[in-house]
Order: structure tokens, then sequence, then C-alpha cells
């Protein structure tokens, strides 16, 4: 079954203006996640799908097949109009972002084994949460798994709630962390991608400002691949410089 990524690379960003093609590093963030998966044995091809003419163009510069797109209001919708028009053979779309340049191969390997052995319609990843204020933040979404691996519900809040302890004390505990962060990357299968993004938004994702929760909302199976820990993701200037200044260490070594 042929499994394609594809990265979609809108320029404008409300907290980080053009963040995508800053290259202070010396290459530009979006080239780092598209080595990676250019790099994973997972992915039989890579497409970056952009609405942006500079974008397009500094991908072509490093090497990458860039598609241009249409506007959209959602990175999801952008994947599904190439996913539509670029990959009729493909039985697997990978959604990767293009603002998490520490995203490991493994990682992608994880998501795509998961909605190819569980047979789900999708399938996304999340790591074991340890701080309590990441637990605590309604920027950092939760999601809770059934015993086969498949997710329950995702949320801002922190679920599941403890009611009987505190998050400190769980935390500090020897056991495994009950919550897990979910990181923002998606398999799907192709055909119903398509029919996800000619849905009409929910009730619950409208309430919790959630894509994935469309999908649970409709029946849709989302199994959830566990991983050590989520790659950080670029959303403000000083997360960007704290990139740049792991590089410059990884560099030096």
């Amino acid at each position: 079954m042929k499994v394609v990524g594809i990265i979609p690379a809108r320029l404008q960003s409300s907290r980080l203006p053009e963040k995508l093609l800053l290259q202070e590093t010396g290459r530009p963030l979006l080239q780092y996640v598209w080595e990676v998966a250019k790099a994973s044995s997972a992915l039989d091809d890579v497409i970056i799908a952009t609405d942006s003419q500079r974008v397009f163009d500094i991908v072509q510069n490093f090497g990458g097949h860039a598609e241009m797109t249409a506007n959209h209001p959602s990175g999801t919708d952008r994947v599904a109009e190439i996913a539509g028009r670029c990959c009729p053979d493909a039985g697997i779309i990978v959604n990767l972002q293009g603002d998490e340049p520490e995203l490991e191969a493994t990682t992608i390997s994880a998501l795509v084994n998961a909605i190819c052995t569980r047979g789900t319609e999708m399938a996304t990843v999340a790591a074991p949460i340890h701080e309590r204020d990441v637990v605590n933040n309604p920027d950092c979404v939760k999601v809770v798994v059934d015993d086969n691996g498949q997710a329950l519900y995702f949320s801002r809040s922190p679920i599941p709630f403890a009611r009987d302890t505190t998050v400190a004390e769980l935390l500090s505990a020897e056991s495994t962390s009950p919550w897990l962060l979910h990181v923002g990357i998606y398999a799907y299968r192709r055909e119903f991608l398509l029919n996800l993004t000619s849905m009409p938004p929910s009730s619950l994702e409208q309430l919790e400002k959630l894509e994935q929760l469309r999908a649970l909302q409709a029946g849709a199976r989302i199994a959830v691949a566990v991983v050590p820990q989520a790659a950080v993701g670029i959303d403000t200037a000083e997360d960007y410089a704290a990139f740049v200044q792991r590089q410059l260490t990884s560099d030096s070594c």
C-alpha cells in the first residue's frame, strides 16, 4: 500500500510570522521536517502543500516536491486537496507539521504502523506527560485511549481528571503517567480523509477547537501510537531561538 506524506505549509502565522522560512541555522525551518520525512522508510513520497509562491520556490531550491493549493481554513483541508488531486494511488496519507523540525523518523514509522496494523480510519501519536504545567495548559491537548490503543477523547482539559489526588502527587510517583500529550500528526485512509473534510465542523470540534473531534464524533476509530517523547513545535520567537541554540550545540559536538 502506497503511503504519501504531505506537509501543509501555510506561510502566515499569527504568533511567529513566516516561521517556516526562518533560517538562522542555515536551512529553512520547513526543510528540517521535509528531510526527516524523506529519510523515513515508512513513506513512499513526500509533498509540501502550500498557497505561497515564496514557499513553493524555496522548497524547489532545496530539492523538495511542492504543490500549490487554494486557500483553505485548515492544514487538513490543504492536505486533502493534494491527496485528492495528486495521490490517486495512495492508500494512506500522512499529515506532517512543518513547524516540528525535531520530529523523528521513528515517530513517523510508529504512526504508519498503527494505522496499517490496527485497521482504523485514522491514526495519531501521543507521548507521556511528566510536567504538571503541561497537564494544566489548555494549549497542550490531552488524549485518553482505550485498552486497544484507540482514542476515546481529545481535550484541552486535564483528562483523565484525578479526583482523589493531585497532578503533582501522581507525577511524582514512580508509576507511569496517566496523561498523554497529543502530538498533532495524523495518518488517514485516503478515502476517509476526503470524506472527513467534506463534513461540516462538529459540535465538539467547535467547542474545543480540535479538528480530530469531528472524526470521533462521526464514529471513526483513531489508533494512537504512544512514543517516548513528543517533538517540540515552534510557535513563538522564544521557541525558535531555543531550537537554534540546540542546533548550534549539536553542530559543535
